[in-house]
């Protein structure tokens, strides 16, 4: 230990201090009574996103800290505001989202006496993040900041709680020595494949389905895993969450698995012989939900037990899933070199059937919507997609219709931020603002229902003058579709339990930094998405209001009896 000190005014001076040395650049959030926070905010040069509501603050960090892999900061209050936002902690934790929440919090003294907004706020976070902890003593800030960036980037990543009580808030903080920093990570070279269960169970396949979840995002660099399943000629799937960890427009992407899957997309995952998952919780939306899971061993590899599931039959690997597949990968080359068997002909000339046969299926749903009144979802998708530019991101909510866009070939390609299985309403159309502000190179498109966007809008309307270029396309049924569809499936009357309004009038939204449309005419919707896009692309945001009507639901969802037809 040196001699070498630093003084602190407060602890949050310190924390920021800390922040700054560790790569954080934005913080989102609501604070409390107490601004010191954003005092020291702006000394450090660091921005604060200002929320209306700490749920939407919750959705804004975990938007940003999906899209960047890096990790995101969220200032609350106490009491209500952590409530309030326990459901952004449960998003961000399902997601493996790596936010920091920083919240305020009761003085010890005053602790057990009925302080205003007192809250055991440790017992109420503690089931929804990785780490709670309550900070008792000024000595105690700078570890236990250093402890909670280091346990919400992982591996395996996710959310974590850090209360700072009022009396430990305005206490000098002294650190003497030098200051700690996050742990060094250890770079990995690719390993030769360990034989075991896992590999001879790939070596076996001839019929082989790779499956990629959200984990992968940010850990395929270089295209290991398309890699790995050309050299395993295996069909490639994606769970909702996975999506842009791979490049759809590879010859063997086949879409997202499970509920969202295409009848011919289906059929191919039906015949596999092998399932292959990688950094992905096998989740009620992925093994049911019109695909039939066939009974077929299940290869599961996952970073975090908690991911790997005890209710497949075959090996579970705990590691890294990139450096599985590479190992893997490696170990198949050797074969090769050693004559032994690839996947079957048959097999890569099934996924190529299925895939020409989902795309002329798009062509036929696009010709049914043409010859209807109105736009129609699958229209919308394709002139979003047509008048995107390279770079991209479509960030998702989980409404009946929204999730045309999970449903591929209908939206392929570029980036994609969905809700995890939880679908917390609004997810989506809060996240967008801190996707945009992650990647503000990238043109961000929020894909959400009116609902959505009402919970969001007062985020929408405070962020545009600062934080727009963010174009919002919303679906207006007037409500929610999906209870209104589970409604019709039970004949009730639809004028006492009215979950849509059909023809309402959709939310406006007005201001010099906001540009905003109802789209009605098919003749005109290319032009206008790309007047939008001009007026996003000058920092403006822009919210295009696309009134739908109950029967536009996507081919899975009607195909699979979700819905009553």
């Amino acid at each position: 230990m040196t001699g070498v000190s630093k003084r602190y005014a407060d602890a949050w001076t310190a924390i920021v201090d800390l922040l700054v040395a560790n790569g954080v650049d934005t913080c989102f959030g609501l604070p409390g009574d107490d601004l010191e926070l954003l005092r020291a905010l702006d000394a450090a040069g660091l921005d604060l996103v200002p929320c209306r509501d700490q749920r939407n603050a919750m959705y804004m960090a975990t938007g940003y800290a999906l899209q960047s892999g890096r990790p995101a900061v969220c200032a609350l209050g106490k009491g209500p505001a952590v409530t309030h936002a326990a459901t952004g902690l449960l998003e961000a934790r399902e997601s493996g989202a790596p936010v920091l929440v920083l919240a305020a919090g009761v003085p010890e003294r005053r602790r057990g006496s009925g302080g205003f907004q007192e809250l055991d706020q440790v017992a109420v976070t503690a089931p929804l993040v990785r780490w709670a902890h309550r900070v008792g003593h000024p000595d105690r800030v700078v570890p236990a900041t250093v402890t909670a960036l280091t346990r919400a980037v992982g591996p395996p990543p996710g959310p974590v709680y850090l209360e700072i009580p009022d009396d430990v808030r305005t206490a000098e903080i002294l650190v003497t020595g030098p200051q700690p920093t996050l742990p060094e990570p250890l770079p990995l070279e690719p390993m030769p494949a360990t034989p075991g269960p896992a590999l001879a169970a790939i070596r076996a396949s001839r019929r082989p389905v790779v499956l990629v979840g959200g984990g992968m995002r940010h850990r395929n660099d270089g295209g290991a895993v398309e890699g790995f399943a050309e050299r395993l000629g295996a069909a490639l799937f994606t769970t909702a969450s996975g999506r842009g960890a791979v490049d759809e427009r590879h010859p063997l992407f086949c879409g997202v698995a499970g509920l969202y899957a295409a009848a011919p997309a289906r059929e191919l995952w039906s015949s596999c012989d092998l399932v292959i998952s990688l950094a992905g919780r096998l989740e009620e939306t992925v093994v049911e939900g019109g695909t039939p899971w066939p009974p077929v061993p299940v290869v599961q590899v996952n970073i975090d037990p908690g991911g790997l599931s005890a209710e497949f039959p075959g090996p579970r690997v705990l590691g890294d899933a990139r450096h599985a597949v590479l190992g893997w990968t490696r170990a198949l080359d050797e074969d090769r070199e050693a004559g032994h068997a690839d996947a079957t002909e048959v097999w890569a000339d099934k996924i190529s059937f299925a895939r020409k046969a989902m795309s002329l299926d798009v062509e036929a749903e696009l010709a049914r919507a043409a010859a209807l009144p109105g736009v129609r979802i699958p229209e919308l998708l394709a002139a979003l997609d047509a008048t995107a530019g390279e770079h991209h991101v479509l960030v998702q909510e989980n409404g009946l219709q929204d999730m045309w866009s999970y449903c591929f070939p209908f939206h392929v390609g570029g980036g994609s931020l969905v809700p995890s299985e939880q679908t917390p309403l609004g997810f989506g159309a809060a996240a967008a603002i801190g996707v945009k502000r992650a990647a503000p190179d990238h043109e961000v498109t929020a894909f959400v229902g009116d609902g959505a966007f009402l919970a969001a809008r007062a985020e929408i309307a405070a962020t545009a003058p600062a934080h727009g270029g963010i174009l919002y396309v919303v679906l207006c049924n007037g409500g929610y579709g999906w209870l209104d569809a589970q409604r019709a499936r039970l004949g009730l009357d639809a004028e006492r339990h009215p979950f849509t309004r059909p023809g309402a009038p959709p939310p406006v939204v007005d201001g010099p930094d906001l540009l905003y449309r109802v789209l009605r005419d098919k003749a005109t919707l290319t032009k206008e998405l790309l007047a939008a896009r001009r007026f996003c692309s000058q920092g403006g945001t822009a919210v295009l209001m696309v009134p739908v009507v109950p029967d536009d639901i996507p081919p899975p969802l009607r195909e699979g009896g979700v819905v009553p037809q």
